[in-house]
């Protein structure tokens, strides 16, 4: 799949290199814009018979570009150029938004009557998008210590400055900025081929983490703490190991807690595998102590069905469950469309687009729907966000086989506690029927459920 994702983002350079050549046809479509003196951007110019065709043409080379950038694995020493290169694509695809009201260079009647502000923003746009154009190829230059790379960046970046000064001295403007867009088109080019071609990094692997182990991509993360019977924490879809803090607290002085990161997630390596029901369950088998003893599970949101399926399939190995605010199980196809889109994420989420997304949104959003900090910085990273669309996204099947799971395997005779909102406890009250569970409504929203009652959840567990 990385593969895959380079080739599309290789694919997005060239395209964007084309387009951004669309000049080329201008020279005999436009006769009107000079081309020795006439700016480029004024093929686009609104009273210039194929504005539209080359309007599009930018946005397009712009968006392509972003899109590159976006599926382009993620290398830290690269990070300020491919942000320039980014920078770029915007403000190319901004110059098509915003075009010239006139032909500025090449007709002497423009500007003689006040000019719109689309007019004025074109200028400032182009000016910046061809200050950023050099400034990621040097910045990426530098990373890839490459001699044509170098070579292109400086005669772009010469390019740029005589075509500055021509603009100024009103002569041969149009020919230096013809030569600094060709630069520009080239250098795409070679930044698609070098993505091609250039060797895979393998991933840096901390000395405080396990070895990765063959099949799921590496060792899960796994927090123990405390001493006595074993409690199992299982975190709702998208949230780590840190949301359970409060109840690990409460538990710890008379339980061993064990709280853990699923694939992907919190600090634990992604997987090339999507999240199933199935798996979720061998992985609660493997954090359970051994037979005879046996195990209380807490669980929360989607993680209640991973508890019930491991309690169907091990019920010699579960002493309670509690299930914290568990989801409507409704009948869902087992063939979901969704599987392919799951299967790509975890390339995705090495790619500079969820990078950039998950700095953005990543701490927002996770403060929003847990109430709680994040102290690692997880969801900072682009493998966090996209292990979280994965699980939302794989929900239909693990509620079929949740399904299927019930209808072969009995629920054994264990107590279960469910613990609900007080508003809108349908679907609580629903898995507590069907359990043979005791509902506990809970005042306030079911977001901080876990963050401000967590006393009343670990007195679950201990069964009190």
């Amino acid at each position: 799949m990385e593969r895959r994702l380079v080739v599309a983002a290789a694919c997005a350079f060239i395209v964007a290199a084309v387009l951004y050549s669309a000049w080329v046809t201008g020279q005999f479509t436009t006769p009107a814009v000079d081309r020795t003196e006439g700016y480029v951007g004024e093929l686009a110019a609104l009273d210039q018979p194929w504005t539209r065709l080359f309007r599009v043409s930018d946005v397009g080379a712009g968006l392509a570009c972003l899109l590159g950038v976006a599926l382009t694995p993620v290398q830290r020493r690269e990070w300020p150029g491919w942000l320039a290169l980014a920078a770029f694509g915007l403000l190319t695809a901004a110059t098509g938004v915003f075009p010239l009201d006139c032909a500025a260079l090449s007709d002497p009647a423009c500007g003689r009557h006040a000019l719109s502000l689309p007019h004025r923003a074109h200028t400032v746009t182009a000016a910046l998008a061809a200050v950023s154009a050099p400034a990621a190829m040097a910045l990426l230059g530098a990373s890839w210590r490459a001699r044509l790379s170098w070579l292109l960046s400086g005669m772009t970046t010469g390019a740029v400055a005589v075509t500055a000064a021509a603009v100024v001295l009103g002569h041969l403007a149009g020919v230096a900025h013809r030569v600094q867009l060709a630069l520009v088109a080239a250098w795409l080019v070679y930044a698609a081929m070098r993505l091609l071609v250039a060797a895979p990094v393998p991933p840096t692997v901390s000395p405080t983490m396990p070895p990765p182990v063959p099949g799921e991509g590496g060792t899960p993360h796994v927090v123990a703490q405390g001493d006595g019977p074993a409690v199992i924490l299982a975190p709702g879809t998208g949230r780590s190991w840190f949301h359970w803090e409060p109840v690990a607290g409460a538990l710890a002085g008379a339980r061993r807690v064990v709280r853990f990161d699923r694939p992907g997630l919190g600090l634990s390596p992604p997987s090339p595998l999507p999240p199933t029901l199935y798996a979720e369950a061998a992985r609660l088998a493997a954090l359970a102590p051994a037979h005879p003893e046996r195990v209380t599970v807490v669980a929360h949101r989607d993680a209640c069905w991973h508890a019930e399926a491991f309690a169907r399939l091990h019920p010699l190995r579960v002493e309670r469950l509690v299930l914290v605010d568990p989801p409507c199980l409704k009948r869902r196809g087992r063939a979901a469309p969704a599987d392919p889109v799951v299967r790509w994420l975890p390339a995705l989420g090495g790619a500079w687009g969820a990078a950039a997304l998950a700095r953005v949104a990543g701490p927002a959003v996770n403060r929003l729907l847990s109430g709680l900090p994040d102290p690692c910085g997880v969801y900072r990273r682009g493998r966090v966000l996209a292990a979280a669309a994965g699980e939302r996204l794989s929900r239909g099947r693990m509620a079929s086989d949740l399904l299927a799971v019930r209808s072969g395997m009995p629920f054994p005779r264990v107590p279960v506690t469910v613990l609900g909102p007080r508003r809108g406890a349908g679907c609580a009250r629903a898995v507590a029927s069907e359990l043979g569970g005791v509902l506990v409504r809970l005042p306030g929203p079911r977001r901080r459920i876990l963050a401000d009652h967590a006393g009343s959840v670990a007195a679950a567990a201990e069964g009190a």
